[in-house]
């Protein structure tokens, strides 16, 4: 990239959404390095804006979650790895939305664990977004009680198509990234997917402007999200699960249920990677891993629930170019975008 990179500006129309991972046509024809400032909406799709707005007379399942893309990435072919940084995520509205959802959430009868007891009620938070001071309001529905909670937006979709020719539900994540709900998707974090069919297909999704870890209700502060991104390519190598790097850290996300699978693929995933890029025997790793890993959760409330595993890399042996340097290289590179205009 240069300081005359052109930044390409994507807005979906209504009928442009995707609600699937694969079984979409692409959008858009994307080459590695391209870079792309993408509007996605809300969870909701913007149709919940007050408090007398709920889920279950706003919105008509599957459409949750609508996803900007995919975009066909060139040159990206099966047994390859997509890297996505993100460059810049933030709010595009003043103001997010949290719900209660029958049937879904943490803490509640759902269809995967069946209870005799009725539903929660229906709920709708509407909270105020100051961008300035990088906080959001909540506010209590039934008392006068309110406190600033911080501003910390993240995607919480981020996934290319699944092998197999597979379509999967937006609400699900996988080997393919998808709804993971994990913070790490937040500016100045990699995500490599790895790819699976020609062109990759990615798309993103379900902005969150703040969200404690496990999405407990099952519906974070969702709001429409601008995010600035690019893309690039690792030929020849491929992460079975999703992996994410910042300056700090690496991480494996590993989704699926019950949450000791979840657990296990991702600490397993992390160990592995570290082992063949250090060259510390498997067994060692397992030990430092043990020690010095973080496993935060990131949702336990989706179709498959998310467990991160993440590694300081200060504890790692230094000078290790992790995924060929990509997080790095990408990361230098997107200095020149800023001030840059968008090109519709």
């Amino acid at each position: 990239m240069s300081a005359r990179t052109a930044v390409t500006r994507f807005v979906p129309t209504a009928e442009q959404y995707a609600w699937t991972f694969g079984g979409y046509e692409p959008v858009m024809q994307v080459r590695p390095g391209d870079v792309l400032d993408l509007f996605t909406e809300d969870a909701f799709g913007g149709r919940i804006r007050s408090s007398q707005d709920i889920a279950s007379k706003s919105i008509v399942y599957p459409f949750i979650n609508p996803q900007t893309g995919p975009f066909y990435v060139e040159g990206a072919a099966p047994g390859d790895t997509l890297a996505i940084h993100l460059i810049d995520v933030q709010p595009a509205r003043d103001w997010g939305v949290s719900t209660t959802v029958p049937l879904f959430g943490s803490l509640t009868s759902t269809k995967f664990t069946p209870t005799l007891q009725e539903p929660l009620p229906e709920k709708t938070w509407i909270y105020a977004v100051d961008s300035g001071a990088r906080e959001v309001t909540y506010r209590a529905l039934d008392s006068e009680y309110s406190v600033r909670l911080p501003l910390e937006p993240f995607l919480g979709t981020i996934g290319v198509a699944p092998a197999a020719s597979e379509a999967r539900n937006v609400l699900v994540p996988e080997a393919f990234g998808g709804n993971m709900d994990t913070p790490e998707a937040r500016a100045g974090a990699t995500i490599y997917l790895g790819v699976n069919v020609e062109g990759a297909l990615f798309s993103i999704g379900d902005g969150h402007y703040t969200m404690g870890e496990g999405e407990v209700c099952g519906v974070a502060v969702e709001g429409s999200m601008n995010t600035l991104l690019t893309v690039d390519l690792i030929k020849g190598v491929f992460c079975d699960w999703p992996r994410i790097e910042n300056d700090q850290e690496i991480m494996v996300a590993g989704s699926y249920r019950p949450l000791e699978d979840a657990f296990r693929i991702a600490h397993t995933q992390l160990i592995r990677w570290i082992s063949a890029e250090t060259g510390l025997s498997m067994m060692d790793t397992y030990q430092l891993v043990t020690q010095a890993s973080r496993s935060p959760i990131a949702n336990v409330c989706d179709a498959n629930y998310t467990i991160v595993a993440k590694m300081p890399k200060r504890h790692l042996p230094p000078g290790v170019d992790w995924m060929r340097g990509t997080h790095e290289r990408l990361r230098e590179s997107s200095k020149a975008v800023k001030g840059v205009v968008p090109s519709e």
